[in-house]
Parts: C-alpha cells; structure tokens; sequence
C-alpha cells in the first residue's frame, strides 16, 4: 500500500515516515500541497494524509483538486486546529477521516488501517 504523506513541518513527515514505514507502508512525503498535487498526479496512492494548515495551497485545497481528477483516493486531514468549520468542510469534500495533533501514534496505525480496509471491501479486493 502507498500512502502520500502531506505536511509542511518536516518534524511531523518525518514521524509519520516512520510510523507508516514500520507498518510496511511505502511511504512518499511531501512539503506542501503544491508537492503533492505533483505526485499524487504522477504516482498511484492508496491514501493521502495531509495537515490542513500549511503555506500555498493549504489540505482543504489539496483534498479538492485531488476530488477534481476524480479520483477515489481516500484522504485523512490532520490539523493542530480542531475547528469545526474545517471539520465539516473537509468532511463535506469527502474526507475519510479527520485527526487532530498531537497524533498519537496507536490512533494513526488504527485509523490507516481502518481507512485501508474499509477501501479494500469497497474495492472488492
């Protein structure tokens, strides 16, 4: 499984590079939206997680052109601003889920496996 890896703050990629990689993810990262907007067009992913706030194209943004191409990927949003406004916009662009940092580590494994599961039944793999 491929999962894009979303953040501007190099600490919080690094971390999730670590935690998604020890669970036998491969694992591709990205410093804004802009980034991976590149990537995500040039490579298949599974999954997308991305903070919300960061410079240029913010998550929010991100999560919309990543709808526009129509692509299914699904895409956890992340952000240290649990806003309900954000909440509600991501979850309405189709957002699978939605965590708050700081990211505990067991939530993250749960939540990616969660959303990779429910994907695979979708898929009918």
């Amino acid at each position: 499984m491929k999962i894009l890896v979303v953040d501007d703050e190099e600490d919080a990629r690094d971390l999730f590079n670590t935690i998604l990689t020890d669970e036998g993810y491969v694992v591709s990262l990205a410093n804004g939206g802009d980034q991976a907007l590149s990537l995500f067009n040039s490579n298949p992913f599974n999954l997308v997680i991305t903070d919300i706030k960061m410079p240029g194209m913010d998550g929010l943004q991100l999560l919309q052109e990543i709808r526009k191409t129509g692509s299914k990927t699904d895409v956890i949003m992340v952000t240290a601003y649990g806003e309900v406004e954000s909440y509600l916009k991501a979850m309405s662009l189709g957002a699978a889920e939605y965590i708050n940092k700081p990211v505990r580590i067991k939530e993250l494994k749960r939540i990616v496996h969660k959303v990779l599961t429910e994907q695979q039944a979708r898929s009918g793999n």
